[in-house]
Order: C-alpha cells, then sequence, then structure tokens
C-alpha cells in the first residue's frame, strides 16, 4: 500500500513539473527578435546612403503671411464751398508737398465780401477814434466844471458800444477772409497725387472729390496671423522691436489688434516700412516673415533625414563601424527644407536618402555627403 501511494506522489510531481514547464514563458522574444533582425541586417548586403553632419547656426523663428500693401494715410481732397474751377496746378500721379497749391477756385464775390468786411472795420475803427477824441475833450471840461457829469457817461457808453462794434466788424472780417481762402485748395500733405477727374470750368462742391494725396513712404503692410501665434508675436513685441520683411524690403512691426476674428481664427496686425525706393505700391500683395524669436545654436539638418513613426521620431546616423543605428531626436522648429532638432551630439553622419531600406545594425555604404 505504501508503495503505491509513494508512486502515485512520483507520478503526480512528475505531471506538475511537465505542465509547469509547458506554462513557463520561453526566453524574452523582443530581444530574439532585436538579435535576428540585427544578425539578419548585418548579414545582408550594405545599403547605399547620403548622409550630412548638422549644422550649428542660429535659426530665426518665423512667421508667415501674405500682407496687402496699404498707405500709412490718404486724403480725399474737397472743395469746402461750390463755385467753378479756374485752374488745376497738379498732375496725375505727380508727388505734392505740404500746403502745396492744387486747385484754385472762382472767388471773385468772396473776395468782394472780404473787401466789404475790410471797409466796415475802418468805418468802427473811425467811429471809435472819434469817440475817443470826444470823450477826452468831455473829461477835461468835466474837470474844469464846465460839463455836467451825465455827458461824460453818455459818452463813455458810446465809446464801449462802438469798441464791442470794432471787435465784431474784425471777427467779421476774418470769417470772411476764411471763406475766401477756400477757393484755392493746397495739399493736405505731401504724397502722391491720384486720379483727377475734373478740370476747369467744372463746379466744385464739397459733395465731390477733386483728387487723393496718398503718402506712400513710410507705408504699411497689413496681413493676418493665426490665433495660434499671437502669445509669440506679443511676447516678442515685450523684448523691443519686432521685424518683418515684405518681399525683400525690412520694416517693423507697429500694431496688433485688439481682438481675434472668432470666425476666421486669426488677428490683424500691421508692420511699416522705409519706402523711399518704391518697392511697396497701395494695394500689392506680398509675402510677409515675422521673426519672433531666434534659437541661439542650434542643430540644424535637413527635414528630410527625420522619420516618425507612431513609436517616436528618430533619425539614422552611421556608426564607425559602418553600421546604422537609431538614435531619438525632437524637432523644435521646421523651416523650409531644414529643422532645428535636439537629442544629437553634433558630429553624427546623419542618413538622409536610403533610411527606408535601413535597419539598426545594417551595413551601409556612404555614397556622397551634403551640408545643411
Amino acid at each position: 500500500m505504501r508503495r503505491v501511494i509513494g508512486l502515485c506522489v512520483i507520478a503526480a510531481a512528475v505531471s506538475l513539473a511537465g505542465a509547469w514547464l509547458r506554462a513557463a514563458p520561453p526566453a524574452p522574444a523582443a530581444a530574439k527578435v532585436a538579435a535576428t533582425a540585427a544578425a539578419t541586417a548585418a548579414a545582408g548586403p550594405p545599403v547605399l546612403v547620403a548622409t550630412v553632419t548638422p549644422v550649428r547656426r542660429d535659426v530665426p523663428i518665423e512667421l508667415h503671411a501674405s500682407g496687402t500693401v496699404t498707405p500709412a494715410s490718404a486724403v480725399v481732397v474737397h472743395a469746402r464751398v461750390t463755385s467753378r474751377i479756374v485752374r488745376v496746378h497738379v498732375a496725375e500721379g505727380g508727388f505734392v508737398r505740404a500746403g502745396q497749391l492744387m486747385f484754385t477756385l472762382d472767388g471773385r464775390a468772396a473776395q468782394a465780401a472780404a473787401a466789404a468786411a475790410r471797409a466796415r472795420v475802418l468805418r468802427a475803427e473811425a467811429v471809435v477814434a472819434d469817440l475817443e477824441r470826444r470823450h477826452g475833450r468831455a473829461a477835461e471840461l468835466l474837470a474844469s466844471r464846465f460839463l455836467a457829469a451825465g455827458a461824460v457817461d453818455t459818452l463813455q457808453g458810446e465809446l464801449a458800444a462802438a469798441r464791442a462794434q470794432l471787435l465784431a466788424e474784425r471777427a467779421a472780417l476774418q470769417g470772411a477772409l476764411v471763406d475766401a481762402g477756400h477757393h484755392t485748395i493746397q495739399a493736405p500733405m505731401a504724397g502722391r497725387v491720384g486720379a483727377i477727374d475734373v478740370h476747369p470750368g467744372a463746379l466744385a462742391g464739397p459733395d465731390r472729390p477733386l483728387a487723393t494725396v496718398t503718402r506712400l513712404d513710410p507705408i504699411d503692410v497689413a496681413f493676418a496671423l493665426p490665433e495660434s501665434a499671437v502669445a509669440d508675436v506679443l511676447a516678442a513685441q515685450r523684448q523691443g522691436t519686432v521685424a518683418v520683411q515684405a518681399g525683400a524690403v525690412p520694416g517693423m512691426l507697429r500694431f496688433v489688434d485688439s481682438r481675434v476674428d472668432p470666425q476666421a481664427g486669426a488677428i490683424l496686425v500691421k508692420a511699416r516700412f522705409d519706402n523711399r525706393a518704391g518697392a511697396l505700391w497701395p494695394g500689392q500683395y506680398v509675402a510677409t516673415r515675422v521673426t519672433v524669436g531666434v534659437l541661439r545654436d542650434a542643430l540644424v539638418i535637413p527635414y528630410a533625414a527625420v522619420v516618425t513613426r507612431a513609436d517616436g521620431t528618430f533619425v539614422y546616423v552611421v556608426q564607425a563601424d559602418g553600421t546604422a543605428a537609431r538614435l531619438p531626436v525632437r524637432a523644435v522648429h521646421a523651416f523650409g527644407a531644414s529643422v532645428a532638432i535636439t537629442g544629437l551630439a553634433g558630429a553624427e553622419r546623419v542618413v538622409t536618402e536610403g533610411k527606408q531600406q535601413l535597419r539598426p545594425g545594417a551595413r551601409v555604404t556612404v555614397v556622397e555627403g551634403g551640408a545643411t
């Protein structure tokens, strides 16, 4: 009986041992797969690749947008009074100085009114002078007791009224001279004259524009930036002048709107440019670049060298033994065909072409070099 029990215990132990061996995990699968892949890659033919060495340089962080050139200021010239145009003193497309004569209107009636007002002033001045003389003699007679005080008071009142009338006539003369001046129209500012649709003999008035004077230097460019860039733009403004490029013309940011357009998801900004050469013209569309920061001493490689997959972002580098290795990197700022990255020391040979056929440990043959 004891032998039977012993045999059963041994059989159970053997069975449990077999079950444990069947359930026990094999050697680490990932390590085996990696080792197998590396061995296969190393055993295969070398992969032809092109490489570059990362370059260290300062990288400007730029925002790009399409903008419209707008004048810094533009004034539509109107006549202040209704009158016939006698002469046009400027030409279409010409440049004028501030205060330069542009149009002359028929001002004969206004000049006559001013002359009449001037005559009334002269008459009022004569009346005041006469009353002052009479008042002076009356005061002497009053002191000698040859004239009553009431007579002197009467002359005093007449003199005060005459002086008030003189002030009124002088004010009327000033108004008449202003009206007469409205018949000569000067340039409100320096700038370029636009189209002129009136000619001598035509009737000018407040409701009819005569010309437009546009200031071209300096000049502005208006454009919209995405709302995601607002924080960067405002931070750059707090640091100082924000550089803006419109084509080949340099300028600076001067205005950021106070609100984001919720429908467009953008904010309006304006930049000002020195336009003495006339490179920018109102209404023109231009490509603008706003520099909101600079990455100092950044590592730069071609963007084509970066591989992005579900398991991360990396580049392939060629090691000293002629095999490929995968190094993780982080793309900091992409610009054009290049990208600033972190994760490399700077002396690596980064694969730019042929990386599709690469695996870690694969043998490579470098057929050409490149530069960032």
